[in-house]
């Protein structure tokens, strides 16, 4: 129970975030998802022995939670919690490419290694990133600034209600598991068998409840768009933002900026 309702509180802390009043939060949502975008697909686009490169990139999240005074730990934790999947991904690599790569004094690095490593700090570097764009735009706003790209707007929709339907489906799940608990009377649970019903009981639930959500909202002029009262202008902090980044971002991938640091480093100091 305890997990569910943390999971709830985690989700309700990132749109509390994209209510800050930094000069981040205050960006047109399109600048900030574009520049994201960008970094994504520079990051992701690195070969898999490309491990050094990566760590440019970790300027970017630094930058932006430092500006936005995001809570660091709690970003931190939250893409903390995708790297078993990325450890998962690259576990035999080590036994299927074990070529020398890397030599550091007397220890031999495989090329297997360096590649499971650069699986899970991509992994680090885009899920983080994603955090932060939540985190100081608002999944409504990124929603927007989709459709305001030529996004249809029917995906939109029904990326934003799939979004609100997490909420939905873990305060049932939440309401479940404290009803299964008092029900279990102290015990640690009533058994392996009723969890099939459980989960039978609970999408029922959450689909019923959609349902009546959906039939309020028609009732009050749903007519397929979502309204606001925040204008977004693109002007010339977001121009400024988003060629930034976009030129910083191409620099990393373009040249291996902590090699050549550390090729000169190494020529200065011999």
């Amino acid at each position: 129970m305890l997990s569910i309702d943390g999971a709830i509180l985690d989700f309700k802390q990132l749109d509390l975030l994209a209510n800050g009043d930094s000069s981040l939060h205050r960006l047109d949502p399109r600048a900030k998802v574009l520049a994201t975008l960008i970094f994504i697909i520079s990051v992701v686009s690195f070969g898999k022995y490309e491990l050094s490169a990566l760590l440019s990139f970790f300027i970017f999240p630094a930058v932006l939670i430092g500006i936005a005074n995001l809570p660091a730990g709690f970003i931190l934790r939250k893409a903390i919690l995708v790297l078993p999947f990325a450890f998962v991904v690259g576990l035999f690599n080590p036994v299927l490419d074990r070529a020398p790569l890397v030599t550091v004094g007397t220890m031999v690095i495989s090329g297997g290694i360096v590649s499971w490593i650069a699986i899970m700090a991509k992994a680090m570097l885009t899920v983080t990133a994603a955090l932060i764009l939540v985190a100081i735009t608002g999944f409504p706003a990124i929603c927007r600034a989709l459709e305001q790209m030529g996004t249809p707007q029917a995906f939109v929709i029904q990326l934003m209600f799939l979004y609100r339907y997490i909420f939905v489906l873990t305060e049932e799940a939440g309401r479940t598991s404290r009803a299964r608990q008092l029900r279990a009377c102290g015990k640690k649970g009533l058994g392996i068998a009723s969890y099939g019903s459980m989960i039978g009981h609970l999408l029922l639930r959450t689909w019923q409840r959609a349902e009546r959500v959906h039939m309020a909202m028609i009732a009050r002029g749903f007519d397929g768009e979502f309204h606001t009262r925040q204008l977004a202008r693109f002007g010339m902090a977001e121009a400024v933002f988003l060629i930034g980044w976009g030129v910083l971002f191409v620099t990393f991938r373009l040249y291996n900026l902590p090699q050549l640091l550390g090729g000169l480093i190494t020529g200065i100091l011999s």
